[in-house]
């Protein structure tokens, strides 16, 4: 039998689906990746310690392909091996460090996934010498100015906007003219429009690779058409990969829907879960980062491990929260889709849609944290009654993954491309998440509403210096140069040290409040009364 009868043999047995002129033939084993195509053994021996013991499909024919330097599109099923199937061969293209500029390019949604293939090119370049750096914040020199990228690193991992950043600096702190290999990761959401997307920014960068050697390759989990047209029309000679039906979940994933009726009701479907046995580590998505902080204060005293993560933590706080769960310290991780694309958490047993993605691409990124690797995983979605008019193309996505359906939710009307687009940008609005009794709630509304009162009552001044603040009389103790005593304007009341300047001004430090944390920046003069500002 011929090589390309057992290719075509191959790609049956494994659901592999090519589009293309003169496409190379499938790697079935490692030894064929070191044989027959050249791989260096020392990657393939990195393959099998990071856990690889036989190339995944997307991988079995990406690798031939990208190894030929013909440019890709591939979308293949979360978990499936996608990251390993461009480093492979970008390493291998690469071969030995040199310090002449970035050599390689990959372009991540978002920090924490740039982070983790950056994470993952390392360990695969092991023993190879090749330089790997994740432009995750640029490093400043002793006078406070960002650096240029050093010219020492031939692969660069990165997010659309780091990179523009650095090269829209005077003068550009990256340059990208000697990228040969520039690879788009979660591609269909790279090419998005509009603030949700990053299309402009993947033009910018994308003119900006302007060797004559470079060539491109886009992968994900979820095919988009925008995606495969543009390929067609930019992309020299491109060969289209698919793995199994396109945009479906993976069949490792055991799927349910759970009708909680009113939006109440998904924390007592939750509560169920957890009495039944919470199945950890477990991934709760909720639509905002509002609903986020909400469900994280419900949750955090009914004894699980539970931690946060979104938009408006620091990126320290995210990293630390990413660390603790893949430790085990934490065991729930509750996100926004911040975290649906790409992040490779090993073992993730539960992922809990809390609301409902707004369309089926959300959805397959969403579960497809769980069943990584063909590991198994289960994924539990909520669903209330203002959800039931938007649920038909999932409901067909989970019925044609083999998992039980009301039959009432595959009738439902269809929706236009417009309503979906619609819901994509507006989704549904929905009730705050706080089981507070109605009556501490009125209270709690009204101390606010007495204090916002209060605030409005204080004294404004723009004497000796103060904009916008009150000025007061504070009793003060000399000791030395440095003066103490205590500060209470309206309700807040404050420990203070104060010290004179040269010109006369005696600067007051906030030592302790009693009663919120709010910022202030507290002045006094030798008059002894102080000007308080907002910072």
């Amino acid at each position: 039998m011929s090589l390309e009868e057992l290719g075509e043999q191959l790609r049956k047995q494994h659901r592999l689906h090519v589009q293309g002129s003169d496409v190379p033939a499938p790697a079935a084993t490692f030894d064929e990746l070191s044989g027959r195509l050249g791989v260096r053994t020392q990657i393939v021996d990195n393959l099998r310690a990071a856990g690889y013991f036989e190339p995944t499909p997307v991988q079995m024919q990406a690798v031939p392909v990208m190894l030929e330097r013909r440019e890709l599109l591939a979308c293949a099923p979360t978990g499936s091996g996608k990251t390993a199937a461009y480093l492979v061969p970008v390493l291998q293209h690469l071969r030995e460090p040199r310090n002449a500029g970035c050599r390689a390019l990959i372009l991540a949604p978002s920090r924490e996934l740039a982070r983790q293939i950056a994470l993952e090119a390392s360990r695969l370049a092991t023993g190879t010498g090749l330089r790997v750096r994740c432009l995750d914040k640029a490093k400043r020199a002793a006078d406070g100015t960002p650096r240029p990228v050093s010219q020492k690193y031939d692969l660069l991992v990165s997010t659309p906007n780091r990179l523009i950043y650095l090269l829209d600096a005077e003068p550009p702190l990256v340059s990208l003219r000697t990228v040969e290999w520039l690879v788009v990761d979660e591609s269909d959401k790279l090419f998005e429009a509009g603030e949700r997307g990053f299309r402009e920014q993947l033009g910018r960068i994308y003119s900006a690779c302007d060797s004559a050697q470079v060539r491109r390759a886009l992968f994900s989990a979820t095919f988009a058409h925008d995606v495969d047209q543009w390929c067609r029309l930019n992309l020299d000679n491109v060969v289209t990969v698919s793995v199994g039906q396109k945009n479906t979940a993976s069949d490792v994933v055991e799927q349910e829907l759970v009708f909680v009726g009113s939006e109440s009701g998904k924390l007592y479907a939750f509560r169920n879960i957890m009495q039944k046995g919470l199945t950890t580590p477990c991934i709760i998505f909720v639509q905002t980062k509002e609903r986020a902080k909400e469900l994280f204060r419900e949750l955090i005293y009914d004894g699980v491990m539970v931690d946060v993560i979104h938009a408006d933590r620091t990126q320290l706080q995210r990293d630390n929260v990413v660390k603790a769960f893949r430790a085990g310290r934490v065991w729930v991780l509750i996100c926004t889709e911040l975290m649906g694309r790409g992040i490779d958490f090993k073992g993730v047993n539960l992922v809990i849609n809390y609301d409902m993605p707004p369309s089926t691409t959300s959805y397959i990124h969403r579960i497809g944290r769980t069943g990584r690797a063909g590991r198994p995983g289960k994924a539990v979605s909520f669903f209330a009654t203002k959800d039931v008019p938007n649920m038909r193309q999932i409901a067909h996505l989970v019925k044609n993954s083999g998992c039980e359906v009301p039959d009432y939710l595959l009738q439902v009307p269809r929706k236009s491309k417009k309503d979906r687009r619609e819901l994509a940008v507006h989704p549904i609005r929905r009730e705050t998440i706080d089981t507070t009794p109605k009556y501490d709630r009125d209270r709690i509304a009204r101390i606010k509403a007495l204090k916002k009162a209060q605030d409005k009552q204080k004294p404004s001044s723009t004497e000796n210096g103060g904009q916008g603040g009150g000025v007061v009389t504070v009793k003060q103790k000399k000791k030395g140069k440095k003066l103490k005593g205590s500060v209470k304007v309206g309700m807040k009341k404050s420990k203070i040290e104060v010290e004179q300047h040269e010109d006369h001004q005696i600067q007051m430090r906030c030592l302790q409040f009693m009663w919120n944390s709010a910022d202030y920046k507290w002045y006094a003069n030798h008059n002894q009364s102080a000007v308080i500002m907002e910072a």
